[in-house]
Protein backbone atom coordinates (compact mmCIF):
# COMPACT_ATOMS: atom_id res chain seq x y z
CA UNK A 1 0.00 0.00 0.00
CA UNK A 2 2.94 2.55 1.08
CA UNK A 3 4.57 1.58 -2.78
CA UNK A 4 1.01 2.94 -3.81
CA UNK A 5 0.88 5.50 -1.91
CA UNK A 6 4.08 6.86 -3.43
CA UNK A 7 3.64 5.97 -6.99
CA UNK A 8 0.68 8.07 -6.44
CA UNK A 9 2.42 10.97 -5.46
CA UNK A 10 5.01 11.14 -8.09
CA UNK A 11 2.74 10.84 -10.54
CA UNK A 12 0.52 13.64 -8.96
CA UNK A 13 3.85 15.98 -8.56
CA UNK A 14 5.20 15.23 -12.15
CA UNK A 15 1.71 15.78 -13.82
CA UNK A 16 0.94 19.36 -11.88
CA UNK A 17 5.16 20.20 -12.64
CA UNK A 18 4.91 19.10 -16.27
CA UNK A 19 1.00 21.50 -16.48
CA UNK A 20 3.23 24.41 -14.77
CA UNK A 21 5.93 24.21 -16.81
CA UNK A 22 3.82 24.04 -20.33
CA UNK A 23 1.80 26.77 -19.26
CA UNK A 24 5.35 29.59 -18.22
CA UNK A 25 6.83 27.72 -21.68
CA UNK A 26 4.08 28.12 -24.31
CA UNK A 27 3.65 32.14 -22.54
CA UNK A 28 7.37 32.75 -23.29
CA UNK A 29 7.03 31.55 -26.86
CA UNK A 30 3.81 33.18 -27.80
CA UNK A 31 5.04 36.07 -26.79
CA UNK A 32 8.68 36.19 -28.37
CA UNK A 33 6.79 34.90 -31.67
CA UNK A 34 3.44 37.43 -31.41
CA UNK A 35 4.50 39.89 -28.91
CA UNK A 36 5.73 42.24 -31.96
CA UNK A 37 6.50 45.72 -30.64
CA UNK A 38 4.05 45.56 -27.95
CA UNK A 39 6.13 43.09 -25.83
CA UNK A 40 7.16 45.46 -23.28
CA UNK A 41 4.06 47.83 -23.32
CA UNK A 42 3.26 47.07 -19.71
CA UNK A 43 6.79 47.42 -18.77
CA UNK A 44 6.92 51.00 -20.35
CA UNK A 45 3.95 52.07 -19.01
CA UNK A 46 4.51 50.96 -15.62
CA UNK A 47 7.85 52.89 -15.74
CA UNK A 48 6.07 56.22 -17.26
CA UNK A 49 3.32 55.47 -14.37
CA UNK A 50 6.45 55.59 -11.89
CA UNK A 51 8.71 58.51 -12.99
CA UNK A 52 9.40 60.89 -10.55
CA UNK A 53 8.37 59.02 -7.93
CA UNK A 54 10.59 58.88 -4.28
CA UNK A 55 11.81 55.88 -3.66
CA UNK A 56 11.30 54.31 -0.43
CA UNK A 57 12.81 51.42 2.11
CA UNK A 58 16.31 50.37 3.31
CA UNK A 59 18.96 52.86 3.54
CA UNK A 60 21.46 52.86 0.80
Amino acid sequence: MTQYVMDYIIVFVMIVGITALMGVIANGIGEKIFGGSKRKEHVNETKRTQAGWNLVGGKK
